[in-house]
């Protein structure tokens, strides 16, 4: 990996991990709808960077989500339960940000933190394994 592409990998997981704790801090606020879509992204920002070192680039949000379940969930260098997850992110945040009448609660997003955090962790990892 060049020093370009290394710069590029850690700009990604530092934007994760700004993500992430901006969503906590909305979470804590019961801001619901925003801490979804902060989710969302901190693990957006994680998937661009493993596909970056596949020499892969999507140019929209369904595009990545399609690359990242062809070339590490259906081949299971991550497991099913890890797609269905991100899948899930990617729906939320769709319905949070262009819904006329969407209204995510505590009991719904609570759980996600959680779930997030071992998915970035796990992606974390696979990312350091190919660098």
């Amino acid at each position: 990996m060049n020093n370009s592409q290394a710069n590029y990998i850690q700009y990604r997981i530092q934007r994760s991990d700004e993500f992430f704790q901006d969503a906590k801090l909305l979470a804590k606020n019961s801001r619901w709808q925003s801490c979804v879509n902060r989710l969302y992204y901190s693990s957006f920002h994680l998937i661009e960077a493993l596909l970056s070192l596949d020499g892969i680039s999507a140019k929209t949000h369904e595009g990545l989500k399609t690359k990242f379940l062809q070339l590490y969930i259906k081949t299971e260098k991550l497991d099913l339960s890890l797609g269905k997850l991100y899948t899930q992110l990617l729906d939320w945040r769709h319905e949070s940000d262009y819904s006329v009448f969407v209204d995510f609660d505590k009991d719904e997003v609570l759980p996600l933190i959680q779930q997030v955090e071992s998915l970035n962790q796990i992606l974390k990892d696979k990312i350091l394994s190919k660098s």
